[in-house]
């Protein structure tokens, strides 16, 4: 198996390229829009919303988890999940700050 070679890309490139695989599902963005609107915690209604199996559902709320874009807690034999503003905030930050570093061509190119 090859080397992924993250070492020649700098710490700000790895970073995006985390996030923006972690996001990078439509199932993960269905389950933040969800837990957006809900603006509250959410035990146990993620599945029924997205009609996807348990397990899959599971995996994408790990990966979300480990970007850190959502917490869970624990809640008798559920987890309830939520937003991490502080993390939300970082990641909006770190997209804006990319996009906006592109400078406008004078000739009109492309």
């Amino acid at each position: 198996m090859g080397l992924s070679k993250t070492e020649k890309f700098t710490s700000h490139q790895n970073e995006l390229a985390v996030m923006s695989k972690a996001l990078g599902h439509p199932a993960r963005i269905a389950i933040l829009d969800y837990l957006l609107k809900a603006n509250s915690c959410i035990c146990g209604d993620i599945v029924g919303e997205l009609g996807l199996a348990q397990a899959t559902v599971s995996q994408h709320l790990k990966e979300l988890k480990n970007l850190g874009i959502i917490k869970g807690n624990i809640e008798g034999t559920s987890t309830c999940y939520c937003i991490d503003e502080v993390k939300w905030e970082a990641i909006s930050t770190t997209f804006s700050k990319f996009f906006a570093q592109r400078a406008a061509c004078a000739d009109g190119c492309c």
